[in-house]
């Protein structure tokens, strides 16, 4: 199984050090991935350009989108353009990772029909596949020559068709190791029965911060991006890992739930996160 790391792009606060520094320590320590997350209406970096700027100073990890929300960029030849541009300059590092997005503030301000977002996206799938094949004249051509290595996140039987139809793998969100075990099945289901070779790839993320005062920190990060969601923002509050135990337990579910990458976010910008879990997870 391997680990990577998200950057703190959706941190408040966050700043060039907290993705230039955190890229390169991420880098150093042997992540396997920088990952990012979504949102519009918030305070956060937009993740293709957080992973472009990653991008220009590491050589090797890959640069992942934890996810994207396709729908809410409605020109999707730009969308395709931009992952294809990001593709191309990080020599085929790039994972897209996309879905739907379920927060109703952000479909109102980008202007989107929130209530089609389910079939937006289906076209959009379309479109980026013939896109990214040359049909359309729109580049660049990514590095390999195909698209870029694509992800896609849902927990619905939808999400499992559209990962069979169009993508290399299926990525849970939140939810941890019983998350990954819940939905596993039903993808290799859909995957078989789309006529699939090989077996889809199954990427997990978790929240995590280490140190002195890291449960707080870890409480109040997540409390601000979660606060829309209810009851379930302490839910994920309690998720988060804040101590080296913790992430070794973590990390045995997830490997036992037969996850092919785990992505630890972090809670905090500090790029020393970087190295503390990279002592828990490597040493």
């Amino acid at each position: 199984m391997e680990i990577g790391i998200g950057l703190p792009n959706a941190v408040r606060g966050v700043d060039r050090r907290g993705i230039v520094e955190w890229a390169r320590r991420a880098e150093r320590a042997g992540f396997s991935s920088l990952g990012t997350i979504d949102r519009i209406v918030f305070p956060n970096y937009e993740s293709l350009i957080a992973l472009s700027a990653a991008a220009a100073v590491t050589e090797r990890i890959r640069l992942l989108t934890d996810i994207l929300i396709a729908p809410l960029r409605s020109n999707t030849a730009l969308l395709a353009k931009q992952v294809a541009t990001l593709d191309s300059l990080s020599e085929g590092r790039m994972v897209l990772g996309i879905s739907v997005g379920g927060r109703p503030d952000d479909y109102e301000t980008s202007g989107v029909d929130m209530s089609r977002r389910g079939r937006i996206f289906d076209q959009q799938l379309v479109d980026m596949a013939e896109i990214w094949s040359g049909e359309r004249g729109v580049g660049p051509v990514p590095f390999r020559g195909s698209r870029p290595q694509l992800l896609i996140g849902g927990t619905t039987a939808k999400a499992f068709e559209r990962t069979a139809r169009y993508a290399d793998g299926w990525t849970t969100g939140g939810g941890g190791p019983a998350a990954v075990a819940g939905g596993r099945p039903g993808v290799l289901e859909a995957w078989h029965a789309a006529g699939r070779a090989g077996v889809p790839r199954i990427v997990a993320l978790c929240y995590f911060g280490l140190g002195e005062g890291a449960g707080g920190q870890a409480a109040r990060t997540l409390g601000d991006y979660y606060g829309f969601a209810g009851p379930y923002t302490q839910m994920v509050i309690d998720s988060a890992v804040t101590d080296a135990d913790a992430v070794r337990s973590l990390l045995a579910g997830f490997q036992e739930a037969r996850t092919d990458e785990v992505i630890f976010f972090p809670t905090s910008t500090d790029p020393g996160q970087v190295d503390l879990l990279a002592a828990v997870a490597f040493g």
